[in-house]
Formats: structure tokens, sequence, C-alpha cells
């Protein structure tokens, strides 16, 4: 059972709590407190290339797609 989310699993193994538990013990990823996998995209949940400046939360990506929503103008 290898998924990019582990958390579809669990409709499998709600019958067996035993199994559930030890798939949680090993699979899950853990809590981050420090380091890049900590800050995440508002919108997508890329963690690379993540803009925290003025509290925005975007990759940059997401950032170019919706810059002029959120109030930036292009000036060149």
């Amino acid at each position: 059972m290898s998924y990019s989310n582990p958390t579809k699993v669990f409709k499998q193994l709600k019958v067996k709590p035993k199994k559930l538990e030890k798939f949680k013990k090993h699979n899950l990823s853990k809590k981050r407190s420090c380091g890049d996998a900590l800050h995440k995209c508002k919108l997508c949940g890329r963690v690379g290339a993540h803009l925290q400046q003025y509290g925005i939360g975007l990759c940059r990506q997401c950032f170019r797609l919706n810059a002029r929503k959120i109030g930036f103008k292009q000036y060149s």
C-alpha cells in the first residue's frame, strides 16, 4: 500500500485498528518546527520558492497567477 497521500489508506484500515495505528506510526510525516518544509503555499501546498514577504504565504507560481487580484501592479 503505497499512496502519495497516506490518509487515503485510512478507509481501508478502519476495520483493522491495530494495523491502522502501526501504519500511522511509520508512514505519516512528522510535524515540522523549522526548515523549508514548515512553510507551504496557501493555495497549492508547494514547499519550494515560497514568498513570505508581507505575509503573502504563496509560492512564486501562485503569486504570478494571482498578483493582480491581490493588488500588485506590473511596472515594466
